[in-house]
């Protein structure tokens, strides 16, 4: 990893970090995100970086999220068999 490089991912894992709200335990999450944007700002120019990082900042939990059910249906009473 060249010095520049390793430096700017640095910087945005500790952006990543404090915009975060500088959660305890979740360095190696920032790190990953950071070296995914430094390396992925290299490959594609068409992306813009405001983009990303609007990407980047929606919590995981929204992710995971499910819309509610509707009420149950009834079920109708189970027909027995003679047997």
């Amino acid at each position: 990893m060249t010095d520049d490089r390793h430096e700017r991912i640095r910087q945005r894992a500790h952006e990543i970090w404090e915009q975060a709200g500088r959660p305890e335990g979740a360095h190696m999450e920032h790190w990953d995100q950071a070296v995914a944007e430094v390396d992925g700002a290299g490959k594609s120019a068409a992306k813009s970086p405001k983009k990303a990082a609007a990407k980047a900042d929606k919590p995981k939990a929204a992710k995971a999220e499910k819309p509610a059910k509707g009420p149950a249906k009834a079920k109708s009473p189970a027909k027995k068999t003679k047997g």
